[in-house]
């Protein structure tokens, strides 16, 4: 049905994955989501909840549809031996460590951008469609709400 309105969610994905960011600062991921969903035509806020991303699709009138992903990776060396692999690395507690994918966030925020591009692309689809920023620790818990 919508398999060709995003031919590259596979290169989204391996580039997410090679590129991990910890907690509050996936900057280059959240600006990632950010484009794609403004190329789909939704109204785009950026900074919520410090790195959080919020897009929405108003079509008029009807249910709300909300989607979440997570996009933040875990501070674990990754040793799967892939081709785009992690090599990332990122600040917690004031040392230097490894960072991968290792809870599937990277699959999350590609699924959200490939059902975010397919609803986007339905002109029969109405309603209001909002990607909400959700991360482990913190945001969902209170802190940072904007």
């Amino acid at each position: 049905m919508h398999s060709l309105i995003e031919p590259d969610l596979e290169d989204v994905y391996k580039d997410l994955h090679a590129h991990p960011e910890l907690s509050f600062a996936e900057h280059r991921t959240a600006g990632i989501v950010a484009e794609r969903l403004r190329a789909n035509g939704y109204d785009v806020t950026e900074g919520v909840g410090r790195t959080g991303v919020v897009g929405v699709l108003d079509r008029g009138e009807s249910p709300i549809v909300l989607l979440r992903a997570d996009m933040d990776g875990l501070p674990i060396t990754e040793a799967t031996g892939l081709d785009y692999a992690s090599t990332a690395t990122g600040e917690l507690n004031g040392k230097q460590v490894d960072v991968m994918h290792g809870c599937g966030h990277d699959v999350h925020t590609t699924a959200l951008l490939g059902a975010a591009a397919a609803l986007a692309a339905d002109d029969g689809w109405r309603g209001r469609l909002a990607g909400l920023p959700a991360r482990r620790g913190g945001w969902c818990r209170g802190e940072g709400h904007d």
